[in-house]
């Protein structure tokens, strides 16, 4: 099933609101929600009845020849609402409703390759094949989040498939309160494994204690061993080995100090040997420039300039 299988808005061109894709990405409380849009909530083709007959043609015996019958079939308008609903199942962060492959503003050929990767990954997914997954790396605020949110978006919504989106350090914190409940870490890692497209954030993030360790371990070799498509963003090197770096002299804030040392950590020496070596088989590596500037930093900065700016040089903007 592709687009052509949701339906857009058959007559009078495209919606204003939803641009003719039929629903809409709206932040609520924080997940990203998905709604049919409103020009679309009246389905003019089925009337509301859900399906429609469609001819099909088969040939049942040698004598007869093929033969024509009418079937029903679930209308786009089906189709359609179960996308949706299965969209609000992924947890995507609501802070990313609306991140699209659109919308992501790389500032250099260099910084974008993760989106041409992502792009191409969720343009030609195979629903009945195997899809190699990839990973993202880069420092802080770079947008690694917002193309695996845009990936994840198009892949259920345009294509049908069931994912799921994972914060590495979320999931802990899940299975540490499902053991106070009497549950068990397998019953949580479970449904992870068997999804088709998992997307896991933050990869690395942790303490590193056997726990988490294992956790990992499990769910990677759950789904490595089932030939599942599985998505990875990092703020740690991928790198097979430490490069050596000369050490930067003068003032440094916390949070740059903190950014040297996690630059300096590699995604192999975090996750261990066993995950890493899967890693390289499972996914495509893609690590943006160390100099990749924090978008997030960047608006900030912004905001507060035009707010100390003079009230006449604002007044022209």
């Amino acid at each position: 099933m592709d687009r052509s299988d949701m339906g857009t808005k058959g007559s009078g061109g495209a919606c204003g609101v939803c641009g003719g894709r039929t629903y809409l990405i709206e932040r609520q409380g924080d997940r990203a929600h998905a709604r049919i849009c409103d020009c679309s909530v009246e389905c003019k083709v089925c009337g509301g009845r859900g399906h429609n007959l469609i001819q099909q043609e088969a040939t049942f015996s040698k004598k007869v020849g093929p033969r024509k019958y009418d079937v029903l079939a679930p209308c786009a308008c089906t189709l359609r609402a179960r996308r949706v609903a299965r969209y609000n199942e992924v947890g995507l962060p609501g802070v990313l409703a609306h991140a699209t492959f659109d919308n992501y503003r790389p500032i250099d050929d260099a910084h974008n390759r993760p989106k041409t990767v992502a792009q191409h990954f969720a343009h030609h997914y195979d629903k009945k094949g195997t899809n190699k997954g990839f990973i993202l790396s880069g420092p802080v605020g770079t947008g690694k989040t917002h193309l695996l949110a845009a990936t994840l978006a198009h892949l259920v919504l345009e294509l049908g498939v069931e994912t799921r989106y994972i914060e590495i350090s979320l999931l802990y914190a899940t299975i540490r309160r499902g053991f106070q409940e009497g549950k068990s870490g397998g019953e949580i890692i479970g449904p992870l494994s068997e999804v088709e497209v998992l997307a896991i954030d933050e990869l690395g993030k942790g303490r590193g204690s056997q726990f988490e360790l294992e956790t990992m371990d499990e769910l990677i070799a759950r789904r490595y061993n089932a030939n599942r498509t599985t998505l990875f963003a990092t703020n740690y090197s991928l790198e097979p080995e430490r490069k050596v770096t000369r050490a930067v002299s003068g003032y440094q804030s916390t949070d740059d100090a903190k950014n040297v040392l996690r630059e300096a950590e590699l995604l192999r020496e975090r996750v261990g040997e066993r995950i890493y070596s899967r890693l390289c088989e499972m996914c495509t590596f893609v690590e943006l420039p160390k100099d990749t500037p924090d978008h997030r930093r960047a608006r900030q900065q912004g905001e507060m300039r035009g707010h100390h700016a003079p009230a006449k040089m604002r007044a022209h903007r």
